[in-house]
């Protein structure tokens, strides 16, 4: 194949990740911070955008560039908040773009992808636009969008970028196709969400954002509704004290102060009864939730693939398989893989065996 490059974007709240692949191999990677002080004059996160594009042309395209600007055939940026789309690699619009900063779901720093993607492609004379699997793919049945009450439908958000790339490594690994396989992917970060892939789909998972499934190291999951009104109803919060209590500030932060899942590993391994207690509910939580996915697929698992940074803690993973070993064999593949994940995607379109979307 000929030589080609790749460069993937993937912004986060304090931080941008940026890599420039050549063909697979990673060949430069960094993760620049972004302090407080640089965001504040900011009003929307997408305002940030040519701030944080121009950050990124300083670190690959300076004096010390070392690759063929003519050769950069992909920007690929990661999905944000748009609408609800199937998943695959899209190229960036204005559609799109629009739908990025007026998006009913919110404000997220991947909603800065596509726009510093299209910038980024400018600086490059054969390269497109594009992103990948944003965190609003949506698979779902028909059946598993029905919620409660008709107000409250149930949404599929969720980590769709690394849940099909681990998916589609695994089923590489046992040499079969991913749409042949059921499985059960289990993404362990800042937030935590369980899909079930059934023939090559995410046909229902957890809404990671908004409330359901387990809690997680910065997330209060679905906790009880009566409960939540009462106490958003004290008048103690304002909304978005209470949003944040709930999202950003719950689960491990708010029982343990922290939402490092490694200082918490660190605490248990250190005789710390409580957070042994939190910790191991929190394992708890994620495998009741890998049971009722396990339902959705009527039993018939090929696989748990446990995946995501908690990933890399065996005791957690270990209090996985003790509780929902018996559902089907566990497969570990630690870490977020997201740029990676970003790059790969856009090989598969140059190499003709992924087609471009048009939003």
């Amino acid at each position: 194949m000929e030589e080609i490059f790749i460069i993937a974007v993937n912004p986060g709240s304090t931080s941008t990740k940026i890599a420039v692949y050549r063909n697979k191999e990673c060949i430069f990677e960094e993760n620049i911070k972004h302090s407080t002080e640089d965001l504040a004059p900011f009003e929307k996160i997408t305002d940030q955008f040519e701030f944080r594009k121009n950050a990124i042309l300083k670190r690959i395209c300076g004096d010390g560039c070392k690759f063929d600007r003519e050769k950069v055939r992909v920007v690929m940026g990661r999905g944000g908040l748009c609408r609800p789309i199937e998943s695959g690699v899209y190229r960036v619009n204005d559609k799109m773009k629009y739908d990025l900063v007026h998006s009913p779901i919110g404000e997220h720093a991947s909603n800065l992808g596509g726009f510093i993607a299209e910038d980024l492609a400018k600086e490059f004379p054969n390269a497109i636009a594009l992103i990948s699997d944003p965190v609003v793919v949506d698979e779902m049945d028909e059946i598993a969008h029905v919620g409660g009450h008709p107000l409250f439908p149930r949404r599929s958000v969720f980590h769709a970028l690394n849940q099909k790339a681990t998916a589609r490594r695994h089923a590489t690994a046992i040499g079969k196709r991913y749409e042949e396989l059921n499985l059960i992917v289990v993404h362990l970060g800042g937030g935590i969400s369980i899909g079930a892939h059934r023939g090559g789909r995410v046909v229902d998972v957890n809404h990671a954002i908004g409330g359901e499934g387990p809690f997680s190291p910065e997330r209060s999951g679905g906790i009880s509704v009566v409960d939540s009104v009462r106490a958003a109803y004290t008048g103690k919060y304002t909304e978005k004290e209470f949003n944040k209590m709930l999202i950003g500030q719950g689960g491990l932060a708010a029982h343990l102060g922290t939402n490092n899942a490694y200082e918490v590993e660190q605490r248990v391994k250190n005789g710390d009864a409580h957070a042994a207690l939190i910790y191991e509910a929190m394992a708890y939580q994620v495998a009741k939730y890998i049971g009722t996915t396990a339902v959705v697929l009527k039993g018939q698992v090929d696989g748990i693939l446990i995946t995501g940074g908690i990933a890399y803690d065996k005791w957690f993973v270990g209090k996985l398989r003790e509780f929902a070993g018996w559902i089907g064999p566990f497969y570990v593949y630690p870490g977020e893989n997201e740029m990676e994940a970003l790059a790969m995607n856009a090989l598969r379109v140059i190499r003709g065996e992924l087609e471009v979307q048009e939003y």
